[in-house]
């Protein structure tokens, strides 16, 4: 494992090259990957994004698509002899507050945080760290902004190693060096 880390979250803006280093770091795990996706491919933007993420992925990779129920998905898909990269906690959380009954975020995130301290194996989470600008003017993009950084907080509190992608460059933050 990289450095020693067990557990990763990378945290960087749009495209600032945290997708690539979260795909580096699974292959150079030297285990059998299994990417859990959570985008949904609800317009044409979208679907551009996912294919060109299917491109960069490796054939033998096992994909695991689940926008709304990651807890589970961790759980079924983490194995001490297996990789498991998450792309990504903010598309995750997105799903979640677009839906008209939200009344299971709650326990998902607390089943998110409790399988990402107790994962089995390598386990890299990927999201976008929202919260180095201006406070939104909207009530709903404000919440997201919120939850998004409460959640990235209590992972990187669960993590061995946090990284900031910036530029295409990795900022250790937590843990050793990308």
């Amino acid at each position: 494992m990289a450095g020693g880390a067990k557990r990763t979250l990378i945290v960087g803006g749009v495209r600032s090259g945290k997708s690539r280093l979260a795909e580096r770091l699974a292959l150079e795990s030297g285990l059998p990957v299994v990417y859990v996706a959570t985008a949904r491919a609800d317009d044409a933007e979208m679907r551009r994004r996912i294919a060109e993420h299917q491109r960069r992925r490796r054939a033998d990779w096992h994909l695991v698509e689940e926008p709304l129920e990651l807890a589970e998905a961790l759980a079924q898909a983490c194995a001490p002899d297996r990789c498991v990269l998450v792309e990504c906690l903010t598309l995750w959380l997105t799903n979640w507050l677009m839906r008209t009954d939200e009344s299971g975020l709650h326990d998902q995130m607390q089943g998110l945080l409790a399988a990402a301290a107790h994962a089995p194996g390598r386990l890299i989470l990927v999201g976008n760290e929202t919260n180095m600008g201006v406070v939104p003017l909207g009530e709903l993009s404000r919440r997201f902004c919120d939850l998004a950084g409460g959640l990235h907080q209590d992972l990187a509190a669960r993590c061995d190693q946090v990284i900031l992608s910036v530029a295409g460059l990795p900022l250790a933050l937590k843990g050793p060096a990308p």
